[in-house]
């Protein structure tokens, strides 16, 4: 562990932040082998940047499990299937298990079929899109990740009605000596989860994420709830969180539109959170080895291309990220004084032992 005594903001080595993780959601019933997957999940999240669903979820999560709202010995199965496709029902069990066990089975569907589509319901909120993208990177195959997000912020473009959500894709691409190509994105501006976080922080949001029911820029996260993210590319956003919706949570039996639960202000009501995975076998197009060396040309070719003035770098998407994990995974996870403080009084009332003790 380190500390940055201007600010308060410690570091914590992936080991320590894992066991805490593990401990925690142990103490509340997980088995010891689910509590040690999520654990590694989530913070994997944490270093890539992903702070909003790292182990910044975890006194939410723990709330919801403790008032029943999410099922800690669930029987996460196939409820139908075809050699290419499958819908799996995870039985109101922790999102990063049953979309573990969903993307595993995509990927070996993928093996034999070149491609597969895995839709999942009864699912829970599962963190960063990137991390379900990027494991079929494993077996040197494309990732395609859509989710329903756990709240609606989003109205229909032109109208102030909270019927949409965030909505995230993610797709990951491998490439052979560059990271790979990575982009995990909401169909807002923002994630909510960086509202969150920034309030957590005492921090001001930047104006053109948020709206208040006016019309008017909200810039204080605080006020959050008086307000509306904004879409990406206007009603082009709006129209994809829509299209991802009807695909990661209508086609799936899960829930979308009126039907979401604000996770947030709902500790009771099980989710029914909607995913949907693709992976997609490169060896059936090319030689992988092929097709990763065509990519890094790629990434090559557009970060070395003429810029314009003022442009320090040229970026690809998953570069940053790629970066962040490079980075916290040798000198840690930086976390500010307000989590710490909440994760210490985690920890009392479990009556575990708190992460700077680990």
């Amino acid at each position: 562990m380190t500390e940055r005594p201007s600010t308060g903001v410690r570091s914590y080595a992936t080991p320590q932040l894992e066991a805490f993780i593990a401990r925690a959601l142990g103490a509340v019933g997980l088995p010891p082998s689910d509590a040690a997957e999520v654990a590694r999940l989530m913070v994997r999240a944490d270093l890539r940047g992903a702070d909003g669903h790292g182990i910044f979820r975890l006194p939410q999560y723990v709330r919801r499990i403790r008032a029943g709202a999410v099922n800690v010995r669930p029987r996460i199965g196939v409820a139908s299937e075809t050699e290419a496709m499958a819908l799996v029902d995870g039985d109101n069990g922790m999102g990063h298990l049953v979309m573990g066990f969903a993307t595993r089975l995509a990927m070996d569907k993928a093996a034999r079929q070149a491609v597969s589509w895995v839709g999942v319901r009864r699912s829970n909120h599962a963190g960063p899109a990137a991390l379900y993208a990027m494991m079929p990177l494993e077996r040197d195959m494309i990732g395609l990740y859509l989710a329903v997000g756990n709240a609606n912020h989003l109205p229909p473009w032109g109208g102030i009605e909270m019927l949409l959500s965030t909505n995230p894709i993610a797709v990951a691409i491998p490439a052979a000596e560059e990271p790979p190509i990575v982009l995990d994105m909401a169909t807002t501006v923002a994630a909510y989860g960086k509202v969150k976080t920034a309030a957590q922080r005492g921090e001001m949001i930047p104006e053109g994420w948020m709206l208040d029911t006016r019309g008017q820029p909200l810039t204080d996260p605080r006020r959050a709830d008086e307000g509306f993210l904004l879409p990406i590319g206007g009603y082009k956003g709006y129209g994809l969180s829509l299209v991802f919706g009807l695909l990661a949570g209508t086609l799936n039996g899960a829930a979308n539109g009126r039907d979401v639960v604000d996770f947030n202000k709902d500790d009771v009501t099980p989710t029914n959170t909607g995913h949907a995975i693709v992976a997609l076998d490169v060896r059936r197009f090319a030689p992988a080895d092929a097709f990763k060396r065509r990519v890094d040309t790629l990434i090559r070719d557009i970060r070395c291309s003429k810029r314009l003035p003022g442009v320090e770098r040229i970026r690809l998407p998953g570069e940053q990220s790629h970066v962040t994990f490079v980075e916290r995974s040798k000198d840690g996870v930086p976390l500010n004084p307000a989590l710490q403080a909440q994760l210490h009084r985690l920890a009392e009332d479990l009556g575990i032992a708190p992460l700077s003790r680990l």
